[in-house]
């Protein structure tokens, strides 16, 4: 058994490498540990940036109150040497939870964050149960020149995570007897998604189906045998995308070549390939698994998902269908913007009476519960300015300047948008202010202060201390 100094070094290292592959692949991620190296040892707990906090009675509940954890000890000495028996997700309120049992340490359980904007958990799910396999070896093995190899594989994991998620969802629909190989997929998916064509980004969809079940596809257009192009040629595949751009149909891959253009519904276990331009979404079986852009896949969804909007709403004064109608008019034209690339700002008035801008007024208020109206919303949003939108759900202006004294907190990086609402919002109570960056990020502000920024944890040094006992962490 390693010393205990190696023990957390091993930790440390895998802990490192998780927390900052994890934090590329989603938003800023924390990471936590609960664990303990002997089958009596006491459970101990790392969380040096406090991702458990407010976890701690059903931490408490179920290792402290039950022993029903611990593993029977016969069991884990019959295993082998590497050999992992996993422990699935305990399903705490926004976190993501993967553990595991093995003979160089009895139990460990990885935690972090469930972001709200994931297009799936599974991924981060297969990042956190290698995570565990990895610290497994590390304490089994006791080579401390190569402690560090562990973070760095775990730093660079993205791929892996997806592969190894699409991989197992796959053997679960159709077994293990399969001719599509995930990785030269996804390189193909990223290298295709990076190939301009005349100055544009690739759009439309490409499916890729396992042989087998090629004959279920309803073709429209098939290429012979030995025309058929080749998916690595990714220039080739992004000329044949253009012919289905904005269309119900798709092109139709093997995983090794093109081989048609289909339509209509396909076949189980198909690896879809939604190409949007500067960006695009994996899915399997029409379940979103990732996103994918800058030559990388991502959790994102891509679309904000406005969670201070909906509690300071729920916090309002509004009644519960009127606050979550406009809950959904904000959302809508939010992602309209981050979906056409434009910067915009929007006003929620929930006073009374709405306040006075300066801008361009209407002389009927637009009703944005009407399907015209808010496309109009949408269009209006592109006109340099801000939108105000009152709490009786309707449009009251557009291309309204904002303005106030400086108020602490003012980021002249951000632009005049962002510091424009907080002033407007230091002066004004009873009002929420969006800022939708061209660039895609989303503020949400309101009383002069940005609900959305992000707290920068503490860096975190090399060398660690023995974490504390569970029950040290409660106290």
């Amino acid at each position: 058994m390693p010393s205990d100094s190696m023990q957390n070094q091993c930790i440390f290292h895998v802990f490192d490498g998780l927390k900052e592959g994890l934090s590329h692949f989603s938003q800023p991620s924390r990471v936590a540990l609960v664990y303990a190296v002997k089958p009596d040892d006491p459970v101990r707990v790392y969380d040096p940036q406090y991702l458990l906090q407010g976890h701690e009675p059903k931490l408490k509940e179920l290792y402290l109150d039950s022993q029903a954890w611990r593993a029977d000890h016969s069991r884990l000495n019959n295993m082998r040497q590497f050999e992992v028996s996993n422990q699935k997700n305990l399903q705490l309120a926004g976190l993501i939870s993967y553990g595991g049992r093995s003979r160089s340490i009895d139990y460990q359980m990885w935690f972090t964050e469930h972001h709200p904007d994931m297009c799936s958990t599974g991924p981060t799910e297969r990042w956190l149960e290698h995570a565990v396999w990895l610290l497994s070896q590390d304490m089994a093995n006791k080579d401390i020149p190569c402690i560090g190899t562990s973070g760095y594989v775990l730093r660079e994991y993205a791929t892996h995570a997806v592969r190894d998620y699409i991989v197992d969802e796959r053997s679960s629909i159709i077994g293990w007897d399969t001719q599509i190989r995930v990785y030269p997929t996804l390189d193909a998916v990223l290298g295709i998604s990076e190939t301009f064509e005349e100055g544009a980004w690739p759009r439309g969809q490409l499916v890729f189906a396992e042989p087998v079940f090629i004959s279920e596809i309803n073709f429209i257009a098939k290429f012979p045998r030995f025309e058929q192009p080749h998916l690595k040629n990714f220039k080739h595949v992004r000329k044949l995308l253009a012919s289905v751009e904005y269309s119900e149909r798709k092109l139709i891959s093997d995983a090794k070549t093109i081989i048609g253009i289909g339509i209509g519904k396909m076949p189980k276990a198909c690896i879809f390939a939604d190409f949007r331009g500067g960006h695009g979404f994996l899915r399997l079986n029409g379940q979103l698994v990732c996103s994918f852009f800058d030559g990388k896949f991502h959790s994102s969804t891509r679309k904000a998902k406005l969670v201070q909007v909906e509690e300071a709403l729920l916090e309002s004064s509004l009644e519960s269908q009127e606050g979550n109608t406009l809950f959904k008019i904000i959302s809508e034209i939010v992602h309209n913007a981050q979906e056409h690339r434009y910067g915009c700002t929007i006003v929620i008035d929930l006073n009374k009476i709405p306040i006075k801008t300066s801008g361009q007024h209407l002389e009927k208020p637009l009703d944005l519960r009407i399907l015209h109206h808010i496309a109009l919303a949408k269009a209006l949003s592109m006109v340099d300015g801000a939108l105000h939108i009152g709490r009786d759900l309707h449009l009251h202006g557009f291309a309204c300047l904002l303005d106030g004294p400086a108020v602490p907190g003012e980021d002249r990086s951000r632009g005049a948008r962002f510091n424009s609402a907080l002033r407007f919002t230091a002066q004004h109570d009873h009002i929420i202010i969006v800022v939708v960056s061209s660039d895609r990020p989303v503020s949400v502000i309101q009383g002069g202060v940005a609900l959305t920024a992000q707290c920068e944890w503490k860096p975190l040094y090399g060398y660690v201390a023995a974490p504390p006992t569970l029950e040290d962490y409660i106290k």
